[in-house]
C-alpha cells in the first residue's frame, strides 16, 4: 500500500486495544497469555509504552491490578484469555466491585461464529461477570471496539469506581477497522453519575449537625477513593466542628490516628469507644460508607436514637442497609430525607398498574398479577412470590396448582373450581 494513501487510524482490533491503552495513559498491564489473546500479545511486544507484567495465575493478575489501582489512583488493567482465564478473574472482579476499585479487564473470546457452540475454552464471560462488574461488553464488530474501550475506562473510573469487562472475540482482534481517540460521544447517554449534592438536603443536614448534642462522624473508603482533596476537607470539617470521628477499615488514613478527635476504628474489630459513641450519638454523619454488617451488627438495634445523615456518590447505597433521615443525594421520585424514622426497611408501595386497570377506593390503580385471574388493588407478596415487574400484564401460561394463590390470598370459588378441573 502506498504510504500517501495509508490511514494511520486503520488497524487491527488487537492494535486498537494497545492504542487505547496508550491513549488512556496506561503504563502497566497485568496478564497471562492464552490462545484467544495472542494477537493482542503480538501487538504488546511491538511497542515500548505499555509494560506487560507476567503473572502465574489470572487471579494474581486481578489482585495485582487492584493494588496498582489503589496505590496510583489509575484504573488497573488486566489481560486474560477466554474460558478458564476469564473465570479465574471472578474473585478479583468481585473484590474490586465491593471495594470500589477501578479495574479494566480485557478478556479473549472464541471467534464470533463459534459463540454458543461449546467451542474449546468458551464460556459466557458476559453472563458470568455481570453480577460482579459495574458493566461489561461483548464486542462483535471491530467498528465498535474503539468506542467500547474508551467507554470502559470512563465507566470504571467515574461515579463510584468499579471493575468492567470487555470481551473481544479472536476474529475481531484480527479484523481491520478505524480507530478514533477518546471523545465525549463514546459514553452512553444513560450513564450520567451525579457528583453534586441537593442544596435542600445539605441545608437540612447542616441544621441537624448544628443542633446535635452528641454528634459523631462516621467515614469510610469513599473518602479515600475520592483523593487527597476529600481527606483534606474531612479534616477541616473535624477541626472546625470539633466533632469526634471514627472510620471503617477501608477509610483508615483519611483522618490521622494522632488527631485529638479520633475515636479509633469502628466495627466488630474496632475500639469500644468508637462503637459506644456510634450507639449513643444523637446525630450521625456518614461519609463514604455503606453501613455494612461488620459495622452495624443487628440493624434493628444499630444506633436507635440517632438522626442519620448519609453522603455517598452511589444512590443505591442510600437506605439500602440502614434507613437514614437525610441524604445529600436526591433521587428522581423519592427523596431520602423524607423517609420515615427508624432502621427497619419498609417495602415501597408498588407503582405497577395494569393497562386500563380500575382505580381502587384509595385512588391507586389496580394491579393485575400474572399468577392469578383476579384483579386487586395491591399485591403484598409481589417481590417474594416470584411475580416479576416485567411480566405484569402478561398472560399466565398455566393455572396455579393450588387454590391458594401466590399473592397470599384465597382465590374465588369459581377460580378454585376451574383450577380443580
Amino acid at each position: 500500500m502506498n504510504d500517501k494513501s495509508h490511514d494511520p487510524n486503520q488497524m487491527t482490533g488487537a492494535a486498537m486495544i494497545v492504542r487505547a491503552l496508550i491513549d488512556h495513559g496506561v503504563k502497566h498491564i497485568f496478564g497471562y497469555p492464552g490462545g484467544a489473546v495472542l494477537p493482542i500479545y503480538d501487538e504488546i511486544f511491538q511497542q515500548n509504552e505499555v509494560e506487560h507484567i507476567l503473572v502465574r495465575h489470572e487471579q494474581g493478575a486481578g489482585h495485582a491490578a487492584e493494588g496498582y489501582a489503589r496505590s496510583t489512583g489509575k484504573p488497573g488493567v488486566v489481560l486474560v484469555t477466554s474460558g478458564p482465564g476469564a473465570t479465574n478473574m471472578v474473585t478479583p472482579l468481585t473484590d474490586a466491585l465491593m471495594d470500589s476499585i477501578p479495574l479494566v479487564c480485557i478478556t479473549g473470546q472464541v471467534p464470533t461464529h463459534l459463540i454458543g457452540n461449546d467451542a474449546f475454552q468458551e464460556c459466557d464471560t458476559v453472563g458470568i461477570t455481570r453480577p460482579c462488574t459495574k458493566h461489561n461488553w461483548l464486542v462483535r464488530d471491530v467498528k465498535d471496539l474503539a468506542k467500547v474501550l474508551h467507554e470502559a475506562f470512563y465507566v470504571a473510573s467515574t461515579g463510584r469506581p468499579g471493575p468492567v469487562v470487555v470481551d473481544v472475540p479472536k476474529d475481531v482482534q484480527f479484523a481491520t477497522g478505524t480507530y478514533h481517540p477518546p471523545r465525549k460521544s463514546d459514553v452512553h447517554v444513560s450513564y450520567a453519575p451525579r457528583v453534586k449534592g441537593d442544596a435542600t438536603q445539605i441545608r437540612k443536614a447542616v441544621a441537624l449537625l448544628a443542633s446535635a448534642k452528641r454528634p459523631v462522624i462516621y467515614s469510610g473508603g469513599g473518602v479515600i477513593n475520592s483523593g487527597r482533596e476529600a481527606s483534606k476537607l474531612l479534616r477541616e470539617l473535624v477541626e472546625t466542628t470539633g466533632f469526634p470521628i471514627t472510620s471503617t477499615l477501608m477509610g483508615l488514613g483519611a483522618y490521622p490516628a494522632s488527631g485529638k478527635n479520633w475515636l479509633g476504628m469502628l466495627g466488630m474489630h474496632g475500639t469500644y469507644e468508637a462503637n459506644m459513641a456510634m450507639h449513643d450519638c444523637d446525630v450521625m454523619l456518614c461519609v463514604g460508607a455503606r453501613f455494612d454488617d461488620r459495622i452495624t451488627g443487628r440493624t434493628d438495634a444499630f444506633s436507635p436514637g440517632s438522626k442519620k445523615i448519609h453522603i455517598d456518590i452511589d444512590p443505591s447505597s442510600i437506605n439500602k442497609n440502614i434507613r437514614v433521615d437525610c441524604s445529600c443525594y436526591r433521587r428522581r421520585r423519592q427523596c431520602a430525607g423524607r423517609s420515615p424514622a427508624g432502621n427497619s426497611r419498609r417495602r415501597p408501595r408498588s407503582r405497577i398498574s395494569a393497562p386500563g386497570g380500575r382505580r381502587s377506593r384509595s385512588g391507586a390503580r389496580a394491579i393485575r398479577c400474572p399468577t392469578r385471574r383476579t384483579t386487586r388493588s395491591s399485591c403484598r407478596n409481589l417481590r417474594s412470590s416470584g411475580c416479576s415487574r416485567r411480566s405484569v400484564g402478561a398472560t399466565s401460561t398455566s393455572p396455579p396448582k393450588s387454590a391458594s394463590t401466590r399473592c397470599g390470598r384465597r382465590s374465588s370459588s369459581a377460580s378454585r373450581n376451574r383450577t380443580a378441573g
